[in-house]
């Protein structure tokens, strides 16, 4: 999960505190007098430094969003998530899109000073983790959906817009540095091609079932390209330079389940095209519509809670922010990362595809 997807990007953020008339506040006078600095996801080691306690506010919240997409990311790794863990995943992801949602909607337009390109601050990259959030939690309903061997149709439906929602998260990255955010993007682009893959596997398998056996070839045909497509990508992506792991889609299980049951549902439509209905397979494309409604993942709102009634107007006279720190400023050093854990990939025998139970594929 791009929580794991270490950015960089500089950031220059204004360092003065604004001149403040002279009935100005001390809740004003307070909230510039600190220097806060944070590294971004994107942008590398060298923090961000901003005098303003917003700063503070966005990152902190930011923090706990990119710790519930790593504890989701964590749970999923697992070979075989439980019931229970796979809650605990769309919780997480829910949460995590709403704490992004939460502080871009509310404390993006109260920052001083423009944000750095690329950076967490930068509204086109929390768009992508938002988005990126929801569909991944989409993935949870999708795993589940395939257990319980819902509709065809309604599975298609949510692979479509969990492929749109992948996509939309990629393209508001286009803009931006491709050496900083392209192996992002990569990742983005491979899932939302997966799930297009899937989309067109069960919408074949959905025609089939209303009797439409030349369409559902084609739509077979057209699951068969993007796979070869997403072939593609993931070499690609496993090349690619940047923040990111050397995450193998290709070589996980729900690859494999993908062509297993993409070649199950092709070899059925054929055979029973032969057999009984003798339908033209159509010369053009197949145009996938989602009517999706059911299982459609939207932010779990973040309220923040309320401030302690410790916090008085005597409680904020109390602070004496007349001196100065005259330290050296060392803001600009280098942010040595923490060391997490890898997590241990899970591979399997594509010939016992057929056996394993559906996972989601959270990065």
């Amino acid at each position: 999960m791009p929580g794991q997807v270490q950015n960089e990007m500089p950031f220059q953020a204004p360092n003065q505190i604004p001149s403040q008339s002279a009935g100005e506040s001390i809740k004003t006078k307070l909230r510039y007098s600190i220097k806060f600095k944070w590294s971004q996801t994107l942008l590398g080691p060298v923090p961000i430094v901003h005098q303003d306690t917003v700063f503070e506010l966005i990152s902190i919240c930011q923090e706990f969003a990119i710790w519930l997409m790593k504890h989701a990311s964590a749970l999923a790794a697992n070979a075989n998530v439980t019931e229970d863990q796979a809650k605990i995943i769309f919780k997480s992801l829910r949460k995590a899109a709403g704490l992004w949602k939460f502080v871009q909607d509310k404390y993006f337009d109260k920052l001083n000073g423009q944000p750095a390109k690329g950076s967490d601050l930068d509204a086109r990259v929390s768009s992508a983790y938002q988005m990126q959030c929801l569909a991944e939690a989409q993935e949870v309903t999708i795993a589940r959906a395939i257990e319980l061997k819902h509709a065809a149709s309604l599975i298609s439906g949510l692979c479509v817009e969990t492929s749109k929602l992948f996509y939309q998260a990629c393209l508001s990255l286009k803009d931006l540095d491709q050496e900083k955010v392209g192996k992002f993007q990569k990742y983005l682009n491979l899932k939302s091609t997966f799930y297009e893959a899937y989309a067109y596997c069960y919408h074949g398998e959905s025609l089939l079932d209303q009797e439409k056996s030349g369409e559902a070839i084609k739509s077979m045909q057209e699951c068969e390209k993007n796979v070869e497509l997403l072939k593609k990508l993931c070499k690609e992506y496993a090349k690619a330079k940047g923040f990111g792991t050397s995450y193998r889609l290709d070589q996980h299980p729900v690859y494999y389940r993908l062509l297993a049951i993409s070649k199950r549902i092709k070899d059925k439509c054929e055979r029973e095209n032969v057999l009984i209905f003798h339908q033209k397979v159509p010369a053009e494309g197949i145009t996938l519509y989602s009517k999706a409604t059911l299982g459609i993942t939207t932010p779990e709102e973040f309220v923040p809670p309320t401030i302690s009634p410790l916090w008085s107007e005597e409680s904020y006279r109390a602070f004496d922010i007349s001196s100065k720190d005259a330290k050296k400023d060392k803001s600009k050093k280098e942010v040595k990362p923490i060391p997490e854990m890898k997590e241990k990939e899970i591979k399997i025998d594509p010939n016992q595809a057929n056996k394993t139970e559906s996972q989601c594929i959270i990065q």
